[in-house]
């Protein structure tokens, strides 16, 4: 891969995001808005699988108090259950409510008409391009996800294999 292919989507894919990205979503049942950055919290959170409250700062590069702030938002709106976990009191677990995966299902991260507006500045033949670059992007992006979660597992197995060894 030539490092040039690499520069033009690092360039160009964050100038169609923000002519395109939502700045807020609403909740389809209170109607309120939910800033951007908290639906991406809701993102990271599975309904049964908990998640730390200091993995998810760590993993999305903020600190534990603006974190703390944001899950309380979510929390109090009823979008995120926060527990203690049973094996540390100390450690917050959080997991996704019902009414957290009603808005992340229909939040997006594009703005439909946003998205219209910025095709139709393209001529028919440029517009098919586009999609159908878009497209084999999009096709490349999940090959390249499957192989991760692949590693990944196999990476996991190995280190089960090892402790049970071990033990």
């Amino acid at each position: 891969m030539k490092p040039g292919g690499v520069r033009q989507v690092m360039a160009n894919y964050p100038r169609i995001y923000f002519a395109c990205h939502t700045r807020h979503v609403r909740d389809p049942k209170s109607r309120r808005k939910v800033s951007a950055h908290q639906v991406s919290i809701l993102d990271h959170l599975d309904v049964q699988e908990p998640t730390a409250l200091a993995d998810l700062a760590r993993h999305m590069g903020v600190t534990m108090s603006t974190m703390s702030l944001n899950v309380e938002r979510l929390v109090r709106r009823g979008y995120v259950r926060r527990t203690r976990d049973a094996k540390d009191r100390r450690r917050l677990q959080l997991v996704l409510t019902a009414a957290g995966v009603h808005l992340r299902e229909a939040s997006t991260v594009l703005e439909p008409a946003r998205v219209a507006a910025m095709l139709d500045e393209l001529s028919s033949r440029e517009r098919a391009q586009a999609l159908a670059g878009l497209a084999m992007l999009a096709r490349a992006a999940e090959r390249s996800m499957a192989r991760r979660a692949e590693s990944k597992t196999s990476w996991r197995a190995r280190r089960s294999e090892r402790a049970a060894e071990r033990g």
